[in-house]
Order: C-alpha cells, then sequence, then structure tokens
C-alpha cells in the first residue's frame, strides 16, 4: 500500500557508502600529498644553496643517517577508481511469470530504502552490490500492491518454489542468473535486514516486498517476503 516499505524503519545497511569512496579518495589523495610535500622539501643536490641559509656542511666524523626508503606513489585521480559495475534494468522469474523494469533507488528522508510507487517496477539499491559485484547481496525490492496500480508483480514472490530461474539483465545487456535459495517471511520487526544489505560474502541476490496482514491502523503489512538467490552459469545467462 502507498507508504509501506519491504523493510522495517532504520537506515538500509550501506546507505552512507554513497560517500566513502570519495571520503577514502580524500584520505588516499591527502596521503599522497603529505608524501610528495615530504619528498619536495629537500632541496636538490645540484642547486645553488639559498643566499638567506648557508649551506649545511657534514662533518666527516658523523655517521650517514638512516636510508629513506622509496614510497610507492599511487594515482589518487578519479580516474584511477574501478568503473562501476552496470546497474540492473529487468527481472525476469520465469515460473511466476514475473517479468518487471528495475530502477536505481537510494534512500528516503526518514531513513528508509525507496520503493517505486509504481508496484509493476522494482528498485534496486544503487548503494550496495550489483549483479556483477564480486561479493555481497543485491537488493531488489518492490511494493505488493498499490493505490494506483493494485496488486504488483512481487505479491507472488512467496509462492516461487526453491530452485526457480531468476533472471536479471543489466545495463550492458548481459542476462545474470540466479537459482532460489529460499524463501522467507518474517514479521518486520525481526527482518533481518543486515544480511539482506551485506556488502561481503558470496553474490547472491535477495527480492523484497511486504507480506502478511495489512494492519490498517499503522498503514502497512506486518511481514516481509525475502526471497534469495545464488548465481549459476549456464549457456542462457550466468
Amino acid at each position: 500500500m502507498p507508504g509501506d516499505r519491504p523493510a522495517p524503519a532504520g537506515r538500509p545497511p550501506g546507505a552512507p557508502a554513497a560517500r566513502r569512496p570519495l571520503r577514502a579518495l580524500h584520505a588516499v589523495a591527502l596521503a599522497v600529498l603529505v608524501v610528495l610535500t615530504a619528498a619536495c622539501g629537500s632541496t636538490p643536490a645540484d642547486a645553488p644553496p639559498s643566499s638567506s641559509a648557508p649551506a649545511a656542511t657534514t662533518s666527516p666524523t658523523t655517521p650517514a643517517g638512516p636510508a629513506v626508503p622509496d614510497v610507492p606513489v599511487a594515482d589518487a585521480g578519479l580516474g584511477s577508481l574501478p568503473a562501476p559495475a552496470p546497474a540492473p534494468v529487468r527481472l525476469v522469474v520465469p515460473d511466476l511469470g514475473l517479468d518487471m523494469p528495475i530502477d536505481a533507488v537510494g534512500v528516503e528522508q526518514d531513513g528508509t530504502m525507496e520503493i517505486p510507487q509504481d508496484a509493476d517496477r522494482a528498485g534496486w539499491y544503487r548503494y550496495g552490490p550489483a549483479p556483477a559485484s564480486p561479493e555481497g547481496a543485491t537488493v531488489v525490492a518492490a511494493h505488493v500492491d498499490s493505490w494506483t496500480t493494485g496488486i504488483g508483480p512481487f505479491s507472488r514472490l512467496r509462492d516461487v518454489p526453491v530452485g526457480a530461474r531468476v533472471e536479471v539483465t543489466t545495463s550492458d545487456g548481459v542476462v545474470h542468473a540466479y537459482a532460489v535459495r529460499e524463501v522467507t517471511q518474517v514479521p518486520k520487526s525481526d527482518a533481518p535486514v543486515e544480511q539482506w544489505f551485506d556488502r561481503v560474502g558470496a553474490p547472491r541476490i535477495v527480492l523484497v516486498t511486504c507480506g502478511g496482514a495489512f494492519d490498517r491502523e499503522v498503514g502497512h503489512y506486518a511481514d516481509n517476503v525475502a526471497v534469495t538467490a545464488d548465481p549459476v552459469v549456464d549457456a542462457a545467462g550466468g
């Protein structure tokens, strides 16, 4: 229903990650700047001494200081960062007759994951892993229904059998295939959000929607339905 969210209140894990690469970039740039500043602080051997300060002399009896090791310098420019993985744009679950577009979404002002208001469209949590990411959970969520579009395709998620095929097409045209591992329905208060939005571990996809009874007093469903599927590689996708 409008305003209902398939995840409990609270910022989805990884939301600040949209800024982490930039902060990391600043940290790397600062570190490189410090190294370069230190390296450029000494006068080249062939440069004349400054007229305002006498040239330094070394006593022949004074032992030389320890050798300064070479410090590797890495490019901290934006061009040195890896290209982002292509975004998912289409979701197909043949066993359910489900075929729907996917929009990239973020976080609402109240800290919940954005969900397309149209129940016929799914949302991919763009601050988390994408299908081509080497690890972590790709989260795709959609409303079970809405006032404007009625019952949505994700209302059928609870009926998907274990082993069913899930196909996600990314913006580069690649079809990523998955096999359903488990289907769970839990009260929203007990939803394992940290697990669903996990950014590490084996790559997988998590499809999330609402389920259970609709509570008119609070304006949302009591439960979450989640489908977890693991990648497969075959001639048709992966």
